[in-house]
């Protein structure tokens, strides 16, 4: 009688798999987006929030564990766009609308289709220049900052707005942040940021007083620091604009001659 032995998994189901591994996470990601559009209709807005920066947190996971396997694929790439559609367009639309569009009625979610509209055009033009450009920077506002800005509103004050002028200020930052994202102002992405090899003390203990300001008060903190970054792609384009107008020599005048 033999005795049959489990087989080992061959090198391609293994290859397979580790194909499929950043995929899972990108699948993860868009759970959370669907999850987080379920609660905000459902009037759990904290809840809906949090899934939101699950999301994030999910999609930063996906890319990084696909470099680190060499599994990158167009059709990553692609879907991973797709999934962000659902996490940082349409899941924070729904979840400002609920919050503090909804009293505005047809201007209120115009709002929200708006900002849904704005990020899928930053995700498409992203993928059409991925290889192109300045890689230490990104043109307009990444699509999970603009809705890591509106959910961060709603987690630090959760309470529905529920007043004319809380309504339109809430639309109007709503747009403003959909204008970053469809604008050609370049924020920085920090992929050229390495902590092995320059200033590492300086930056391991700047990394550490930063964590320990989120966990000290997490949402004012993460607040903060957003709010910081939104603003760093603006003030940086009036700087370089300012600079450039210093810079330009003014005209020269042509003297008259005379008789003329």
């Amino acid at each position: 009688m033999k005795l049959h032995r489990p087989r080992r998994p061959s090198r391609e189901s293994l290859r397979r798999g580790i194909f499929l591994l950043p995929s899972l996470f990108t699948l993860g990601n868009m759970l959370a987006g669907f999850a987080s559009i379920l609660h905000s209709i459902g009037g759990r807005l904290e809840q809906a929030g949090w899934l939101i920066f699950l999301a994030g947190i999910l999609d930063g996971l996906d890319g990084r564990i696909a470099r680190l396997t060499k599994s990158t694929s167009e059709f990553g790439k692609e879907y991973d766009s797709l999934a962000d559609v659902v996490s940082f367009g349409v899941a924070p639309a729904v979840l400002a609308f609920q919050w503090g569009l909804s009293g505005m009625g047809r201007l209120g979610w115009v709002a929200a289709f708006l900002f849904v509209v704005a990020g899928s055009v930053r995700l498409a033009r992203f993928n059409v220049r991925a290889d192109q450009g300045d890689r230490r920077y990104f043109v307009g506002l990444p699509i999970p900052g603009g809705a890591g800005a509106v959910t961060l509103l709603v987690l630090i004050t959760p309470e529905p707005v529920l007043t004319p002028v809380g309504s339109l200020l809430v639309c109007l930052f709503v747009l403003t942040v959909s204008l970053l994202m469809v604008s050609t102002i370049r924020y920085r992405s920090f992929k050229d940021l390495d902590l092995r090899q320059r200033w590492p003390a300086k930056a391991f203990f700047f990394m550490a007083a930063v964590l320990s300001l989120v966990a000290f008060s997490p949402l004012p903190a993460m607040g903060a620091m957003l709010g910081i970054y939104l603003l760093s792609g603006p003030v940086g384009w009036l700087v370089r604009r300012l600079r450039r107008e210093q810079k330009t020599p003014p005209p020269k005048e042509v003297p008259v001659g005379e008789g003329s």
